[in-house]
């Protein structure tokens, strides 16, 4: 993955991120959307295309979600409160994957195992199947599935279905994935820190896991920073 040399150099957003060979291809890319929800506080957002991935490969959600940031962070100061990101799991074949790497990503999950303990974050994790009601029936096998994972990059706590309204509406036509999310769960748990490294990492888990679980459909996953409360 390259940069632009020229830093101070204008133009979009598009001009600013570049594609990573064989991972995935950009074509749009803005600071506002005309579809974006009033008051959603949209800060940016990317049209892309992944590519077919290897069978010991996770989906590239990762080191997108890393250039995305640094791309975004041209404009200031970044202080995301969410991260939104359609998963195309329907490109994904559980059977094809290498005996070795079930879960591809779960190869990397050394990466956060030096993490200070007092980064972890309180976050929800919404995962939507849009107008397809596969996602709630799942939602206790998926939460024991990723419970049953070596892991502990994000600790899930408790898991609701979610119900309609509880997922801020992507930015996009609902017509590129099967919405509006009408069908979705809610997991709430514990990240092992609030960064896109670890949301992508997250991302990349939920697209095998459920995959593996049988969905064959796009899912609309929204990673939230939890609030304090009291």
């Amino acid at each position: 993955m390259g940069w632009l040399d020229d830093r101070s150099a204008g133009g979009g957003l598009e001009d600013r991120m570049l594609r990573a060979p064989g991972l995935w291809g950009m074509n749009d890319a803005g600071w506002n959307h005309p579809l974006a929800a009033p008051g959603a506080g949209l800060i940016s957002w990317f049209q892309v295309g992944a590519s077919a991935v290897a069978d010991d490969r996770p989906l590239p959600v990762q080191p997108f979600l890393r250039c995305a940031q640094d791309a975004t962070a041209w404009a200031g100061t970044l202080d995301l409160s969410a991260v939104q990101v359609l998963l195309p799991v329907q490109g994904l074949d559980p059977s094809s994957r290498a005996p070795y790497a079930p879960v591809p990503a779960m190869l990397t999950v050394d990466w956060f195992a030096e993490r200070d303990p007092r980064l972890r974050t309180p976050v929800e994790v919404n995962i939507n199947s849009g107008r397809d009601p596969s996602i709630p029936a799942v939602a206790q096998q998926l939460t024991d599935h990723l419970g049953h994972l070596d892991q502990d990059v994000f600790v899930c706590r408790s898991h609701d279905v979610a119900c309609r309204g509880t997922v801020l509406p992507p930015p996009f036509d609902d017509r590129l994935w099967n919405g509006p999310p009408l069908h979705g769960v809610v997991l709430r748990g514990e990240l092992a820190e609030w960064s896109c490294d670890a949301i992508g990492w997250l991302a990349e888990v939920v697209a095998d896991s459920t995959a593996q679980l049988g969905i064959r459909s796009p899912l609309l996953l929204t990673v939230t920073r939890a609030l304090p409360t009291g």
